[in-house]
């Protein structure tokens, strides 16, 4: 197995330091009749797959972000059409492009283009077995992925479903918000959906709940890994470089 990359250039360290989720302070963004501001989930996906990846809030990077792309009245509006923090949910659905917590542990969206650069810089070129089995990650993350691991696996899951089968319970493992963020960090998770609990009658209700899946089952074991093939470190610094 590989030896540990070098220090990459700082800029990836700082994608997204500054942003948060659905924060309740000023969003920043543009007016809807700039040339620049994207109005539709359509365009959206249009820009994300021309830059490449993209953080969804504004960080130490101008311009650098979704947010800063939308009209900033429309977040947390509840309207489809218009709301940015509806349409993290539409792109998440349709696979194309990634979503999840993978910039300094702050949302934002990979496309299929570049993940498999993300995943042989984030793992090091390890699948998370051989990262664990080496002595690289916690046994609590190993709970997690055993989930979508074992022999029959579950191909999705809800945050509280992974929480309860994994043992993050009042008496064992601690930090379960932290460990899935790392675990996504890494590139061994994403979020595939979003989507409400159903009661014994089979009926839905309450918020909707994050829905956690690995990239390999949506775009397939061989295309996540295809970049193995390169030193990690050589997939950073193609990501640096295109960082706008």
């Amino acid at each position: 197995m590989r030896e540990a990359t070098s220090q990459v250039p700082s800029l990836l360290e700082h994608l997204a330091a500054a942003a948060t989720e659905k924060r309740s302070f000023k969003v920043y963004g543009l007016d809807w009749n700039d040339p620049e501001c994207i109005h539709t989930v359509d365009e959206a996906i249009e820009y994300i797959n021309s830059v490449g990846f993209l953080p969804l809030f504004k960080n130490d990077i101008p311009g650098f972000s979704l947010e800063e792309r939308t009209v900033p009245e429309y977040w947390w509006s509840g309207d489809k059409e218009k709301d940015p923090w509806e349409w993290r949910q539409i792109i998440a659905e349709r696979g194309n492009i990634l979503y999840g917590k993978f910039f300094c542990k702050k949302a934002g969206f990979i496309t299929k283009e570049w993940f498999p650069y993300f995943a042989n810089y984030r793992r090091d070129g390890y699948d998370f077995d051989a990262l664990y089995e080496d002595g690289k990650a916690p046994i609590r993350q190993k709970k997690i992925m055993d989930l979508f691991m074992e022999k029959e696996p579950c191909p999705e899951l809800f945050s509280f479903e992974i929480k309860d089968q994994a043992g993050f319970r009042k008496d064992g493992e601690k930090n379960f918000e932290g460990t899935i963020t790392d675990l996504e960090m890494k590139t061994y998770l994403c979020v595939r959906n979003f989507d409400q609990k159903v009661n014994k009658k089979g009926e839905k209700y309450g918020w909707s709940v994050d829905v956690y899946t690995m990239p390999e089952t949506i775009l397939g074991y061989d295309y996540v890994t295809k970049e193995y093939r390169e030193e990690p470190v050589d997939s950073a610094k193609k990501i640096a470089a295109h960082i706008p």
